[in-house]
């Protein structure tokens, strides 16, 4: 099925799961009303765990394969009780039906508190606004000595404020050096309300501490994912360069206004900057296909297609065209506010993308959907390989969906992967990750990370030679091939690496 123009703005995005509303799967195992004349003898405990095991039945993509959420997997409404009542905790349940966690799905995830999971989606969080790259650093193989660098800091932000900025080197937590057997410290960052982080910097190859600590307090903060962008003019060519962070459909508007300055610029280029962009809304993705790949009549073709389980057959093959209309939401409830004309450019017949280890999910559909459309050029490192996505699950009527009639005697929520996402050839096997076209490590330069838009920071200078067929000797691009990006990694919040449809 393709949405038509006309869906796309009376239905899709403004209560995209209408188009769901009519499926209604009774869970004939399990149901009381399905059974008149049962007698039941065992009360249900926690109508939470029974939430939790519908709402799986219903939309889990692997539910034919997890044998508990088989729809024949109770004989009577006693056995299912029996089996909801086994289970003290809801998270318990969730995590015993997820289908062979890291192997399989390593992406589902139990929700204690929806409204601050959709808070986060929207960018609302409560935070110190530090962004890290996935891994942790060990300057010196010599050395026990682990750091990081700050990728990027959101503006107004508490790190902001207290002059922290891309490029610093993390050495110190609370006073503690950071090292190969407490380096997990560094995750006090996304756990604790109050912080101090000590500098240092790398001097051939050893770590040199900086007297001094940024204190810190946690503050809620709202993060626009378009961290920087600007137009580089070199050799004859006029360079549209984009850093996203993730894609919220609150900030539709924001990369909107992006593109409509690199269209009055005339930009014949366009470097886009994913290396910390773990995801988000599949819808926003689409947009920013269509804002880049402006010469695909709207609606003609396919930018992405969506397969469901089984049981959703009426979902599966729904398709995301490329769009001439853009949709804005209000960044603090997510309701639909109106749409404006879409600026799509039309010079561009290629694209370069900046990758790291933590680009995923969405950022990953960009490439597998425009690649059948144009050359796709990764510089970096192999990305996360996330083919899949999400909803948001909740205790509510019908299809388990609707956001503004939950239950409200509990805040759990589920963000279970529920579908797999093609590109126009449908392909999606890129479970592995996509390789860099030309592999750059980050970590290589942590002595020196330059400000993003520097023509001679690392991954963008490597993508304009490319560009530009110049030689890389011209360039003083001197990594440091001693450094390690070590396996500990940092362990950002599960919502970091997401793809979902929007509620």
């Amino acid at each position: 099925m393709v949405f038509e123009h006309v869906d796309l703005k009376k239905e899709f995005m403004k209560k995209m799961f209408l188009l769901f509303l009519g499926i209604g799967m009774l869970i004939a195992s399990c149901s009381k009303d399905d059974e008149p004349n049962e007698i039941v003898s065992v009360t249900l405990n926690s109508e939470v765990n029974e939430f939790i095991w519908k709402g799986m039945n219903y939309w889990y993509f692997w539910q034919a394969d997890q044998p508990d959420l088989a729809d024949t997997r109770f004989k009577t409404t006693d056995d299912f009780n029996k089996y909801l009542n086994s289970y003290s905790s809801s998270e318990d349940l969730f995590n015993d039906l997820v289908f062979q966690p890291d192997v399989v799905d390593d992406f589902s995830w139990y929700i204690s508190d929806v409204d601050e999971q959709l808070n986060s989606f929207r960018g609302i969080t409560t935070s110190y606004g530090i962004g890290f790259p996935r891994n942790l650093i060990k300057p010196n193989p010599d050395s026990d000595d682990i750091v990081i660098f700050i990728a990027y800091v959101v503006p107004n932000s508490p790190a902001a404020n207290a002059g922290l900025k891309r490029g610093d080197i993390i050495s110190k937590v609370d006073g503690v050096a950071m090292n190969t057997d407490n380096a997990s410290i560094i995750n006090k960052v996304f756990s604790e309300e109050s912080i101090s982080l000590g500098l240092a910097n790398i001097v051939n190859g050893q770590v040199e501490h900086i007297n001094g600590e940024f204190n810190m307090t946690s503050a809620t903060i709202t993060s626009n994912p378009i961290q920087h962008f600007e137009v580089i003019e070199e050799g004859g060519k006029k360079i549209g360069y984009l850093v996203y962070n993730g894609f919220r459909n609150t900030f539709n508007g924001e990369l909107n206004d992006v593109f409509d300055f690199f269209k009055a610029q005339n930009i014949n280029e366009l470097v886009l900057d994913l290396r910390y962009n773990g995801g988000g809304s599949v819808l926003t993705s689409a947009l920013l296909a269509s804002m880049i790949k402006g010469s695909i009549p709207a609606n003609s073709s396919a930018f992405a297609r969506l397969q469901y389980n089984s049981k959703r057959d009426e979902e599966r093959g729904t398709t995301f065209p490329f769009l001439n209309e853009n949709y804005i939401y209000d960044k603090t409830t997510s309701d639909f506010t109106g749409n404006e004309a879409l600026s799509r450019l039309q010079s561009i017949s290629r694209l370069y993308v900046l990758t790291a280890k933590g680009t995923a999910s969405a950022s990953e559909m960009i490439i597998n959907g425009l690649t059948p459309y144009m050359p796709v050029i990764l510089v970096g490192e192999t990305t996360v390989g996330k083919n899949e996505g999400s909803i948001t699950v909740v205790d509510s009527p019908g299809n388990y969906t609707n956001l503004d009639n939950r239950n409200p005697k509990h805040t759990v929520g589920m963000q279970p992967i529920v579908f797999q996402v093609y590109n126009s050839k449908d392909e999606s096997d890129y479970t592995a990750g996509f390789a860099p076209d030309i592999l750059v490590k980050e970590s290589e330069f942590v002595a020196d990370i330059k400000p993003f838009g520097d023509p001679n920071e690392a991954l963008l200078r490597t993508a304009l030679n490319d560009m530009l067929g110049l030689s890389a000797k011209k360039f003083s691009l001197n990594p440091d091939t001693n450094i390690q990006a070590i396996d500990k990694e940092v362990k950002l919040p599960k919502f970091s690496y997401e793809m979902y449809l929007d509620n």
